[in-house]
């Protein structure tokens, strides 16, 4: 990794000096496939907010100088939204026993340099601290014909079963976002990959 890049963790009461950079992050990486999300500042903001409610949050920055340039999350599960933790109630797991993991998002130009697992690596260590025994995360589904999907493109699904992870297909949930040339909304279905904590 490069030696010039730092990593700052936080607790989520911590993050509201950085939720504009966390959510302009989170707008340029996502609009790239596959979320292809049409973000709005105002409303990253206060989506982030959820991070800064729940006092056993963490959010880890990337940073390169003064500039952040990838970030991560993670909160308990029993602080999100009820669309992530009702799947969960449904296949017989308790979210109260789940830390689950938001948003890796990094810069084209810094991927590939180790951020990635290291991310994985601090959430998971911030769910052994909670005692909580399974990590887990959702990915949007996008059928391999899809149109927006650029030629060579390979899905992460093979770094994250080398990292432990399972997807879980009786395991899903239903977001609905603007994508990129839709006039407004749509419901976007995403699965979820569990693990054990270390």
């Amino acid at each position: 990794m490069e030696s010039d890049l730092t990593f700052r963790e936080m607790d989520g009461p911590d993050l509201e000096p950085w939720l504009a950079d966390l959510g302009r992050l989170r707008i340029a990486v996502f609009r790239e496939y596959p979320y292809l999300y049409d973000g709005d500042p105002a409303y990253e903001e206060e989506y982030l907010r959820v991070y800064v409610r729940s006092p056993r949050s963490r959010v880890v920055l990337l940073k390169h100088g003064d500039r952040v340039v990838g970030a991560t999350t993670c909160l308990p599960l029993e602080d999100e939204g009820e669309e992530f933790r009702a799947p969960f109630r449904g296949a017989g797991i308790d979210p109260a026993t789940v830390l689950y993991l938001g948003e890796s998002v990094i810069l084209r130009e810094y991927r590939g340099a180790g951020a990635g697992r290291e991310f994985f690596r601090r959430r998971e260590a911030h769910a052994h601290r909670l005692g909580l025994p399974i990590t887990a995360f959702c990915a949007v589904d996008r059928p391999d014909d899809h149109p927006a999907r650029p030629a060579g493109y390979r899905p992460l699904h093979a770094f994250w079963e080398r990292l432990g992870y399972r997807r879980r297909p009786d395991l899903r949930t239903t977001i609905s976002w603007k994508e990129v040339g839709e006039p407004e909304e749509s419901p976007k279905t995403l699965t979820f990959w569990l693990r054990p904590s270390a």
